[in-house]
């Protein structure tokens, strides 16, 4: 009996400490690194500002869980659509995606590369670890795509093409002209299809 309870007690901690870390992952991409705070974090999670600390050593050690999270569910995204789709048309389904009215305005479930690249340099170490990984993750997704995989030149066509894509919607995102964003999306996705051909 009181393994059971244990183990309840145990899979309810582990719940609640998910629900924090998902709650940070949109609140990091919609408000910064910066912007987010454990008081409004666990606010908006359900619980108190006291009972942060019976889940994450630090604030940093809650924004490099979020940021993974926010990493992660990008990466898985962006897998699943290849997946789904023929061999020979999964960049262009990846940038059309990637570069879509619908991608620029959900900010806090989008991509944290675009959302938090700015902030990023001036955060922890753990923080920009998560980062880089993610960063070389999706390289790689990009670069499998090409039919010289493998080779140096593909890698670094990969580089270009993600480089573009989180720059494209980043400026997307921050300007106030609908019209410019949508150009920026377009102008970005034209290039980088003729650029993979």
């Amino acid at each position: 009996m009181r393994n059971t309870v244990t183990n309840a007690r145990a899979a309810a901690k582990d719940a609640t400490h998910e629900r924090i870390v998902s709650v940070a992952a949109r609140a990091i991409r919609r408000s910064g690194y910066g912007g987010t705070g454990v008081a409004d974090i666990m606010k908006e999670a359900g619980l108190t500002h006291g009972a942060f600390y019976s889940h994450f050593t630090s604030r940093e050690a809650m924004l490099a869980e979020a940021a993974g999270m926010a990493c992660a569910d990008a990466a898985a995204a962006a897998a699943e659509l290849v997946a789904t789709v023929s061999p020979g048309t999964a960049l262009a389904s990846m940038l059309g995606a990637y570069l879509s009215k619908a991608h620029v305005e959900n900010v806090e479930m989008g991509c944290p590369l675009a959302s938090l690249g700015s902030e990023t340099p001036r955060q922890a170490p753990e923080v920009r670890r998560v980062a880089t990984r993610h960063i070389k993750e999706m390289v790689d997704l990009v670069a499998r795509q090409s039919p010289d995989w493998g080779q140096p030149a593909a890698h670094e066509r990969a580089l270009v093409t993600l480089s573009t894509m989180v720059g494209a919607l980043l400026l997307a995102r921050a300007v106030d002209d609908t019209g410019l964003s949508d150009s920026l999306c377009e102008a970005a996705r034209k290039h980088l299809l003729t650029a993979a051909h």
